[in-house]
C-alpha cells in the first residue's frame, strides 16, 4: 500500500506518518520509484502500536523510541523483554525522594524476596512507587506503605488476567505489542474499575446510597 492508504487505514494523517519515517519511529518503506514507497501490513501494524503509545500511554517521541527498542530486541527472553517494555512505559516521579519512603519501599521489596532492589533509583518501577509513598507521607499518610502487600496479592490476579489475555497472541512481537497495549489501557481501566469497587464496598461498609435498604 501507498502511504495515503496507509493513512486511510490506520487513521493516522499523512504528515504524522512521516515524522514518524523521519524519526525512526516507522521503517522506511520499500521505494518503487524515487518518490514513491510501498507500505505492508507490519508497518500498519507499527503504527498502530506507536499511536497508542502516543495518545493512550502519554509517551513522548524519546519514550515510544524506548519502548520499540525493547520490542525489537532479539537477544532476550520474552520475560525479560517484557520487564523491557514495562520499565519504558513506566514514568517515575521527578520530585525529591523521602529517605523514609524508599526504606519503605526496600523493605517491601525484601519481604517479597525481591533483593534486588537496593537503589530505587535504577527502575522507573521502583521510583515511581517511592515517589508515590514520599508524595504520601509528605501529607501525613506515613502508613500507606502497610497497604503494600495487600496490594500486591490482589494485583497478582490482575497480573495473571494480563498474561492469560496476551498468550492469546502466538508470536513473540504479538504477545510484546498486547503487552504495551494492555499495560497502557489497562491502567485506566483499572483506574475506574477501582473506584466502582469502592463505591461497592463503602455502601457495604459504612452503608447508604441506594442499593442499602435503610436509605
Amino acid at each position: 500500500m501507498r502511504v495515503g492508504e496507509l493513512s486511510k487505514r490506520s487513521g493516522v494523517p499523512v504528515p504524522t506518518i512521516k515524522y514518524y519515517l523521519r524519526e525512526g519511529l516507522l521503517p522506511a518503506g520499500v521505494l518503487t520509484s524515487p518518490n514513491q514507497a510501498h507500505y505492508d501490513d507490519e508497518h500498519l501494524r507499527r503504527l498502530r502500536l506507536v499511536r497508542a503509545l502516543v495518545d493512550v500511554g502519554g509517551l513522548s517521541i524519546a519514550g515510544v523510541r524506548d519502548v520499540l527498542a525493547a520490542v525489537d530486541t532479539h537477544d532476550e527472553s520474552l520475560h525479560n523483554k517484557l520487564g523491557a517494555v514495562q520499565e519504558a512505559i513506566s514514568h517515575p516521579g521527578s520530585g525529591e525522594l523521602d529517605p523514609l519512603a524508599v526504606e519503605d519501599v526496600q523493605a517491601f521489596f525484601e519481604r517479597q524476596g525481591e533483593t534486588e532492589c537496593v537503589d530505587v533509583t535504577e527502575s522507573n518501577v521502583t521510583h515511581m512507587l517511592a515517589s508515590a509513598l514520599s508524595a504520601a507521607r509528605s501529607v501525613g499518610h506515613d502508613q500507606f506503605r502497610d497497604l503494600l502487600d495487600s496490594y500486591l496479592e490482589g494485583l497478582k490476579i490482575i497480573a495473571q488476567a494480563d498474561l492469560d489475555y496476551v498468550a492469546r497472541h502466538s508470536s513473540s512481537d504479538d504477545i510484546i505489542e498486547a503487552m504495551v497495549v494492555g499495560t497502557l489501557i489497562g491502567d485506566t481501566v483499572i483506574k475506574a474499575v477501582r473506584r466502582l469497587a469502592h463505591a461497592q464496598v463503602s455502601r457495604e461498609v459504612l452503608g447508604g446510597g441506594p442499593a442499602d435498604p435503610a436509605s
